[in-house]
């Protein structure tokens, strides 16, 4: 844990806490809403990561700190009999299994600190999972078994009396099956739940509460006159005893594998209910267990909500990046900060054209709010203009752009909003080099072919070199012909591609009059990326089977500033390993020219490579009088004949194999 936050997050934290309580006053005492609750989640998430980090960031003003909001005034104020409080969130299994290890270690303090079994304890630690219904929270109060009154949340301790409304209600029974005194808490629900309920409830007439025809669960007993149910599954059966509407999707489970197999179950089948269902709640279900993990200041600790994959987000533009397409006209994108959103994580997003930047306002260093509904590739939404610092940068369209080639000239399209490349052949060109860089010979990503670079430039996905590497799972799902398998496996070999040999990354890098023997003769002369990027002509030049057009060549490529930032974006994602040259000099292959021909069982051919330059020998692409040896595989071609025809020595694999051993 870091000890000391920097400026940086601090202010991000400040501008987080103020926004959120800015959004929050709109949203809980004036029954207004500027932005979704998703993205208001998403902001209090953020907060509470920070706050979990730093905790002595940590100050009673946060809106961490908070239940809810204050209390209208039109309503006659009601103080709370029992402090009414507000769940903690998760938002990935992650947070579920952080979650069911606090409970179980605060249990076993507990237990080590009685030196004895909990009084009351069930056999083992089980939870209730129930549906998370979205809806205004009111708390209801019985005496002798009847309705006296009703009353909203409030800020937890005080809250408003909404009696004479909540009677319109016709599933809230106005007297109980039995004479208790009981205080419950439910969700009075809508069509459109939340605001819509909320309204409903606090308007002033009772007759209009009863038009909108309100609709009813309960889910908690708060207090009551007597011994209380001693899990929570006996609870909600009682509940329903008293004559309350209980929803009946409750279930039991008894480790955070089954928890998450709910979750995802109600993730399907939500949108078919009649009501709003925003994730689900989760409850340790021995009453016994609750009371002894209790609460923290504003939520109890037996208790969290488990949110379904919200639809909109928030996030940090980090760069907005020009992507060429196929015809040269250029596309905006956005890459931000990952976040997850509709249950993926996604690094880009879209900007369409300029009018779209400047209608957005969106600029470098922004927190938006991103929007992914269903199969549609993520847009931004809106710019939460609250949390500028004052260093964001306004983008604006340069005069050049690398990827067009040429001299990277783009102009506008005429009567349109449109830029484009004016050298005409960008697309092609860029697309040829992103195919040879991805291919066996290079950086050989399996899975990733011509047809799927391709498909990624064309959804402004990829763009250069750096782009592949940064995908992530969500900017891929969308695309056409992509499952979920086949998109984790892409991902998996983009990751294992990371570490690449230097005379492979020189390959890959499309530097003209460069091959794969070129390439390994620099690699293990210089070994070092920086020092070939720093290289003299002289130096290049004197590298045994370089001439001084391919060490010009060289020379151009690295001094091209272009050139040389693409590849410092690609050296941030990737690892060189170290170049290793035999120097015994006691291999068969020391100082010996190679061809290889036909197809090899044990090896590929880039593997067989390979091994002759470990040790020492080199590799020639046809036979000559100055080849040392051919090795043939099945098939052979016309090398084979060539090599017959001038005496030069055959290896079977089987020979190769026992002279490198």
């Amino acid at each position: 844990m870091n000890s000391k936050p920097s400026r940086e997050i601090t202010e991000r934290l400040n501008k987080l806490k103020k926004t959120i309580e800015h959004h929050r006053y709109l949203y809980h005492v004036l029954d207004k809403q500027e932005i979704s609750d998703a993205a208001l989640d998403s902001l209090k998430y953020e907060l509470a990561k920070i706050e979990e980090e730093y905790p002595d960031l940590v100050t009673p003003d946060s809106p961490s700190q908070r239940v809810a909001g204050e209390p209208l005034k039109e309503f006659e104020k009601v103080v709370h009999k029992v402090p009414q409080w507000s769940l903690g969130d998760a938002f990935t299994e992650e947070d579920v299994r952080n979650f069911d290890e606090r409970v179980k270690r605060a249990l076993a303090k507990e237990k080590e600190a009685k030196g004895s079994q909990l009084v009351g304890e069930a056999s083992k630690l089980e939870y209730v999972c129930e549906l998370k219904i979205d809806g205004l929270k009111v708390v209801f109060h019985y005496e002798k078994g009847l309705f006296v009154r009703a009353v909203t949340r409030g800020d937890g301790k005080v809250g408003e009396n909404v009696t004479q409304n909540i009677r319109t209600i016709e599933s809230l029974p106005l007297k109980l099956t039995e004479p208790l005194d009981i205080i419950l808490e439910g969700e009075p629900l809508f069509a459109n739940p939340r605001n819509v309920a909320a309204g409903s409830i606090r308007q002033l007439d009772p007759k209009i509460a009863r038009e909108r025809k309100l609709d009813s669960f309960i889910y908690d007993i708060a207090y009551m006159d007597g011994k209380m149910p001693e899990t929570q599954i006996e609870e909600l059966e009682f509940i329903k005893h008293l004559g309350f509407k209980v929803n009946t999707n409750f279930k039991l489970c008894s480790n955070v594998g089954d928890i998450v197999k709910y979750w995802k179950e109600w993730q399907r089948r939500a949108p078919k209910e009649d009501y709003l269902i925003d994730g689900i709640v989760i409850k340790v279900n021995s009453r016994a267990y609750q009371e002894k993990l209790g609460h923290t200041g504003k939520s109890p600790r037996y208790s969290i909500a488990f949110k379904f994959p919200a639809e909109q987000v928030t996030t940090v533009v980090e760069d907005i990046v020009l992507q060429v397409g196929r015809t040269g006209v250029i596309t905006p994108v956005a890459h931000f900060r990952p976040v997850s959103v509709a249950g993926s994580v996604v690094s880009r997003a879209t900007l369409h054209n300029e009018d779209e930047i400047k209608r957005l306002d969106v600029r470098m260093g922004d927190t938006v709010i991103l929007q992914k509904a269903g199969d549609v590739i993520p847009d931004i939404v809106s710019v939460v203009k609250e949390m500028r610092t004052g260093k964001e940068k306004l983008f604006a369209f340069p005069e050049k752009v690398a990827a067009c080639g040429g001299d990277g000239r783009i102009e506008k399209i005429p009567g349109q909003v449109a830029y484009r490349c004016v050298n005409k052949n960008s697309f092609a060109q860029q697309r040829r080099k992103l195919h040879y860089f991805a291919s066996k010979k290079a950086f050989d990503i399996e899975g990733l072919g011509p047809k799927i670079i391709d498909q990624l430039m064309e959804n402004n996905l990829v763009s250069s070199y750096d782009d592949i590497f940064t995908l992530k799972k969500g900017d891929l799902l969308n695309l056409p012909r992509f499952a979920e398998k086949s998109v984790d496996n892409l991902i998996s070999s983009v990751e294992k591609s990371k570490t690449v040999t230097l005379a492979h990354l020189l390959i890959a890098l499309s530097i003209p009059q460069v091959g794969e023997e070129t390439a390994n003769d620099i690699a293990n002369h210089f070994k070092d990326i920086r020092k070939i990027q720093s290289a003299l002509f002289e130096e290049l030049e004197r590298i045994d089977g370089i001439g001084p057009v391919v060490a010009k060549s060289v020379r151009d490529w690295f001094d091209d500033p272009r050139n040389r930032h693409n590849l410092e974006n690609l050296l941030k994602l990737v690892k060189i390993k170290k170049v290793e040259v035999s120097t015994s000099g006691m291999s068969g292959f020391a100082g010996k020219i190679l061809v290889l021909t036909g197809t090899l069982k044990s090896m590929s051919r880039d593997e067989a490579k390979e091994l002759i330059r470990k040790n020492g020998g080199e590799i020639s692409s046809s036979v000559s009088s100055q080849t040392d040896y051919v090795v043939i595989g099945e098939n052979p071609g016309s090398k084979f004949n060539k090599a017959k025809e001038l005496n030069v020595k055959i290896l079977t694999e089987n020979e190769f194999m026992k002279i490198l051993e």
